[in-house]
């Protein structure tokens, strides 16, 4: 086991959630949003929601059965970012006649991004990565004091 294993850990969560909240800012930004792609029928389409996914950096055989016999030499492996995808929830629908980008009922068609789901979810993602923070200079503070231990 090296010493530097909370210290890989934390820092791959770090870049996972930094990334999540760039993700979840450009939601936000991007929440009103009524011509961002074109589809295949060459029409344009909102802007669809996007979503982090993430799993276990270390997803080897090996290491779910030294998880399952508890003899894991690397408890610590970090997690990585798997991709980001599109949610798949519809549109919302606005009625709104003078619209430039209404359909010929005075529809149109908003961006599936609900600023308030959001917001806990960016509230979220900056509390993880305080923590990750706080785990990082409390493994670093404990290597310092093993360091002066040593003189």
């Amino acid at each position: 086991m090296s010493i530097f294993n909370a210290f890989n850990a934390s820092s791959s969560a770090l870049t996972a959630q930094r990334l999540r909240m760039d993700v979840i800012s450009s939601n936000i930004a991007n929440a009103n949003t009524t011509r961002a792609t074109v589809n295949e029928n060459g029409e344009y389409e909102p802007y669809r929601r996007k979503m982090v996914e993430m799993e276990p950096a270390d997803k080897s055989f090996q290491s779910f059965l030294q998880k399952a016999t508890n003899t894991s030499s690397n408890p610590a492996s970090g997690v990585k970012v798997s991709g980001i995808v599109e949610d798949e929830e519809p549109f919302k629908l606005s009625y709104d006649p003078t619209h430039p980008d209404a359909n010929e009922a005075g529809y149109v068609q908003l961006p599936n991004v609900d600023p308030l789901k959001e917001m806990v979810d960016l509230m979220s993602a900056t509390r993880s990565y305080e923590a990750n923070i706080t785990a990082l200079n409390a493994s670093k503070s404990m290597l310092m004091k093993a360091l002066e231990i040593g003189k």
